[in-house]
């Protein structure tokens, strides 16, 4: 086993100083489960030491080599410093140490400890060879000095490698890299991300495995065996997925956008080394743009993470109050309209015991995703007590924040347990751990987050409630208006950023009974494939044949409202595409409040149909918003040649 297979960058220090030998080790250990080699760090240390007593391993000449074969190890490691004052370890010949190697080896299996603590004494016994190291001016440096010695040290391992085709040389059992991809609706995006990922790694001669986190629940699981064996793993998701699993391993965490675009360039900083080891207290594995997460970012995938476990309530239970509206009479009690009829109060009453759930859902997994568990329960509670709209002059609930209530108490139950989490860590005992997740948090955290929503139920009350009358009191070109902004906005980004927020108004809306914002909102995600899907049977010129031959099932997509099918479209010609597919969804927003187009039901597309007021002026919004898409396409686009 090589000396450059154990080390790594992370676990390097040069130029350390030390008071003494506890001093060394300490920081010798602390490299080494920076490795993410240990389960246990003090169990370790504790092994290290313990071997220390049966006599130095400090062996003379400057050299210090402490190890131990541990069951707090997970996986063979190397950690190595210099000191270039050196420090008194107790070496045999009464110098002081200088360059330390510390070896951690599992407890079972075979005897890697003392193979790696052979060849290292093998190598170490060339003064020239410790000379070059201790004036190594980089980690970079430190190990291609190794690399180069063990090259000249062992050649015969280098003739053997020389003997095995290049294609050959990476593979090994199982998958090298493993990925997890997720989105906020987990409809597109996640599985186009995984396939993206799992062909660059077929390509690259890299096996890979995807998990996808999609709407009807996680697909092609990792299991612990992969995670252990695997070389890295890459995190394409704009939702909080489980992390903890990977604690120890080298993680990439990038936007599910990166998985579908960069899955070369990923792939390639697992094989290169260059990802950060995954530690599960937060540190380490920052995102990959800009090294630390972005406040935006962070409150973007914070956010969604309430949001898509909010849409299965909304959705389903959306679609079944609309159908309890389509099947009742009207005319027995115009009051009692939804529940006039038995079978009309069957869907209104499971629909709306669904769609009740909407305000929890979203602040409980909003805190969640930013204060990891103990968050659920406080946000929770938060979001209910926004959707009761409870303050200290009414406790049995007056007018209800809505839809920004929740937001706020998800945001502030998260970083509610966030700072009691800090304040337990400084003030309780360790002893006390186990006390923390079970009664500190849920009774601290309930009962502070049921008085800062008592609080601010009240302003945020009037603020949404002034922000429902603007929408209702929209008429003429002011209606039309927003819903040109609306449908442009699904057609920018395509599932992203911009095409949520316009989703998350549309739904917000319904709960408001502003359901012609909805009607507008998908009514600009629908154009997009269908636009496209259009053009390449009207201009074939422009397209080439495998875009032709995969075109017509944007047709599909785009009725069923799934935006996303546009996106390899807009990708390969994001000038000339985007701009087209925005005008037309554009238009067909605009058309769609101009006809007075209402929506009770947050997804579907036209598979929704009989819920939809004004169902020729839908389906003509539809017509010429796509029509429009596919014009401008036919003339933006240059002709291609097969």
């Amino acid at each position: 086993m090589k000396i450059t297979d154990l080390l790594h960058k992370e676990s390097i220090l040069l130029g350390a100083s030390v008071a003494d030998k506890a001093e060394a080790y300490d920081k010798l250990v602390d490299l080494m489960d920076a490795s993410g080699n240990l389960s246990d760090k003090e169990e370790y240390k504790k092994g290290i030491y313990a071997r220390e007593e049966q006599g130095p391993t400090a062996i003379g000449s400057g050299i210090s080599i402490p190890h131990s074969k541990n069951a707090a190890v997970k996986a063979p490691g190397l950690a190595s410093m210099t000191v270039p004052a050196g420090v008194d370890c107790d070496a045999l010949d009464g110098d002081v140490s200088n360059l330390f190697f510390m070896i951690a080896a599992p407890a079972e299996g075979s005897d890697v400890h003392l193979q790696v603590l052979s060849r290292l004494s093998m190598l170490l016994m060339d003064e020239e060879f410790r000379k070059k190291l201790l004036a190594a001016k980089d980690k970079e440096e430190y190990l291609s000095i190794i690399d180069a010695k063990e090259k000249e040290k062992f050649p015969e391992e280098e003739e053997a490698t020389a003997q095995v085709p290049v294609a050959n040389e990476e593979k090994k059992e199982g998958y090298r890299i493993l990925a997890v991809t997720a989105c906020p609706t987990g409809i597109a995006h996640t599985f186009m991300a995984a396939e993206a990922l799992e062909m660059a790694g077929e390509k690259m001669g890299y096996p890979l495995k995807a998990e996808t986190n999609g709407s009807g629940g996680v697909k092609n699981r990792l299991t612990k065996e992969e995670i252990e064996a695997c070389d890295g793993i890459i995190v394409a998701a704009d939702k909080k997925v489980e992390m903890a699993r990977f604690e120890g391993k080298p993680v990439i965490q990038v936007k599910v956008a990166d998985g579908i675009h960069k899955p070369e360039e990923l792939i390639q900083k697992i094989i290169d080394k260059d990802a950060p080891i995954y530690h599960h207290d937060g540190e380490g594995a920052k995102e990959e743009e800009g090294g630390e997460e972005s406040l935006g970012r962070s409150i973007y995938k914070n956010l969604m993470n309430g949001v898509s476990h909010m849409l299965p309530f909304v959705i389903g239970g959306g679609i079944l109050i609309a159908i309890a509206f389509m099947l009742d009479d009207y005319s027995i009690d115009p009051s009692n309209f939804g529940m006039n009829t038995p079978i009309a109060a069957f869907f209104k009453t499971v629909g709306g015991t669904a769609f009740n759930f909407m305000l929890p859902i979203l602040a409980g997994y909003i805190a969640m995703s930013i204060a990891d568990r103990p968050g659920l329960a406080v946000g929770f509670v938060g979001g209910a007590l926004a959707s009761s709209g409870m303050t200290f002059a009414n406790p049995a609930g007056g007018v209800s924040p809505g839809f920004l209530g929740a937001l706020f108490a998800g945001f502030a139950a998260g970083y509610l347990v966030l700072g009691l989490k800090k304040i337990a860590d400084k003030v309780l005992p360790d002893s006390l751990e186990g006390l923390k997740p079970m009664l500190i948090y849920p009774v601290a955290g309930i009962l502070l987050i049921g008085v800062i929503m008592c609080l601010v139920n009240p302003l945020i009350a009037m603020v949404n409630t002034g922000l429902n009358n603007f929408l209702s009191s929209l008429n003429g070109s002011s209606r039309i208006v927003l819903g040109a902004i609306l449908g442009g906005m699904m057609a920018i980004d395509m599932g992203g950023p911009f095409n949520k927020a316009a989703y998350v108004f549309g739904t917000a809306s319904i709960a408001s009974a502003n359901y012609h914002i909805m009607a507008a909102v998908m009514m600009g995600g629908m154009v997009p494939p269908i636009g496209i899907a259009l053009a390449s049977l009207v201009f074939k010129n422009k397209f080439t044949k495998k875009d032709r031959d995969a075109a017509p099932v944007n047709f599909i997509m785009g009725l069923s409202f799934i935006t996303e099918g546009a996106i390899p479209f807009a990708a390969a010609d994001p000038i000339r595409v985007i701009p087209s597919c925005m005008i037309g969804s554009a238009v067909a927003g605009a058309l769609s409040m101009l006809f007075g187009c209402e929506l009770m039901a947050p997804h579907g597309g036209m598979w929704v149909i009989a819920v939809i007021s004004h169902r020729i002026g839908y389906l003509a919004a539809l017509v010429v918003g796509s029509l429009i898409t596919a014009l401008l396409l036919g003339i933006l686009k240059k002709p291609v040649e097969e």
